[in-house]
């Protein structure tokens, strides 16, 4: 009789699991595949991506590495959605585009996007372009300068409200910001350091500012509305970040220097 009974109660616990289970993917993968907004640039962060034809999705990068193992966890198929920047894709958090993403955090993204675990320390400054008597941030915030931030971000937010005597240029991502400075008509770009770090080795010249104008996280987000969804990818991140998992993603791509955010840490 005991046994009948511990057998009966260890199936209705299988059957409310599995019942979780298909709960969570319904929500949180709508049409069957885990689809995972990417922005990409031509130097990574712990939000932007490379192109690489080699790699099996055509990308590769932090972003990449953390959705593909969420999908995996949840047993579904991943597929990337590609863009220019973190502001596009968060403008299309409520169209039923994308059903994750990984974004840098900030106020006015929070009234867009449910925010689950940080898993990086981020921190913006500027490029400055070669030549440039720019030594210092400061001096970023001055009539005459010319600064390239990308559109709808929370890097180029914090520019503007930083350097608001400077002229900013909207950009519709980093590939057009580099082109302003090559070109000579912008004379900083602003980004997070990891982004700008690789991309001083393309602009013979650039030097990338000490100290920081922002110092916030980058944090995996979901859609509005979504509680099993902004449950599950926090507890996600939360253990990809004590095995090492996120370690390991941002030194695949010569991130070594990256900050992991704390475990516990708020968006």
């Amino acid at each position: 009789m005991i046994r009948h009974l511990a057998l009966a109660a260890a199936f209705i616990w299988v059957s409310q699991a599995g019942a979780q289970d298909d709960a969570l993917k319904r929500e949180i993968a709508p049409t069957g595949a885990l689809r995972v907004a990417i922005a990409h640039s031509p130097s990574a962060s712990a939000l932007y991506v490379l192109k690489d034809a080699a790699a099996p999705s055509g990308f590769r990068g932090v972003s990449v590495d953390l959705g593909a193992a969420m999908a995996k966890k949840l047993g579904v198929n991943v597929v990337f959605l590609p863009y220019l920047a973190s502001g596009e894709i968060v403008d299309g958090a409520d169209k039923n585009i994308w059903d994750v993403t990984f974004v840098p955090v900030d106020e006015a993204r929070k009234k867009v996007v449910e925010f689950g675990a940080p898993y990086h320390l981020l921190q913006s400054t500027y490029l400055v372009a070669p030549g440039s008597n720019i030594q210092k941030l400061e001096d970023v915030n001055r009539e005459g300068v010319r600064i390239a931030g990308v559109a709808n971000t929370a890097t180029g937010r914090a520019s503007a409200v930083f350097a608001p005597r400077a002229t900013t240029i909207i950009v519709p991502g980093v590939d057009a910001g580099v082109e302003l400075i090559k070109a000579g008509k912008a004379d900083a770009i602003a980004l997070s350091r990891e982004s700008l770090a690789g991309l001083a080795g393309q602009i013979p010249g650039a030097r990338v500012l000490e100290g920081g104008f922002l110092n916030s996280t980058t944090a995996v987000a979901v859609p509005k509305g979504k509680p099993r969804s902004l449950a599950f990818v926090t507890e996600f991140v939360e253990a990809a970040k004590a095995s090492g998992e996120v370690r390991w993603a941002m030194d695949a791509v010569g991130l070594k220097g990256s900050m992991v955010a704390p475990a516990g840490v708020k968006p």
